[in-house]
């Protein structure tokens, strides 16, 4: 009669260590003692890994928006000396009198120098 006993315990003991792939499938293996004693480490784990995808995430669409930032940078900076260039072109003294001549106006160039007043 002891025999049976361990002999019944032996089986329990095989059937509850024994894990297969139908166990994890179905979800079974989360009922085990090791899980069930185990349930706030794994859900600190969870927090973590959810934690990381979100950072790695938001990193993600900052890198983005700075490097569309830069390109951006670089275009207006371009645009910038492209005005600069236009606007020294148009203010030269030569186009100046040019433009002052092709309108019939009166002004003429000083034919003085200029000189301070103290």
């Amino acid at each position: 009669m002891e025999e049976e006993v361990v002999n019944k315990k032996t089986e329990e003991g095989k059937k509850k260590n024994r894990t297969s792939l139908k166990s994890i499938l179905g979800g079974d293996i989360l009922a085990t003692d090791f899980f069930r004693r185990q349930t706030k480490l794994l859900v600190l784990i969870m927090v973590f890994i959810i934690f990381y995808i979100h950072n790695r995430y938001a990193s993600q669409q900052q890198q983005i928006e700075i490097d569309r930032l830069k390109k951006e940078l670089i275009d207006i900076k371009y645009d910038a000396l492209t005005r600069s260039s236009e606007l020294m072109e148009k203010s030269r003294q030569s186009r100046i009198e040019d433009y002052i001549s092709n309108k019939e106006s009166d002004l003429q160039t000083s034919t003085h120098p200029p000189y301070l007043i103290k």
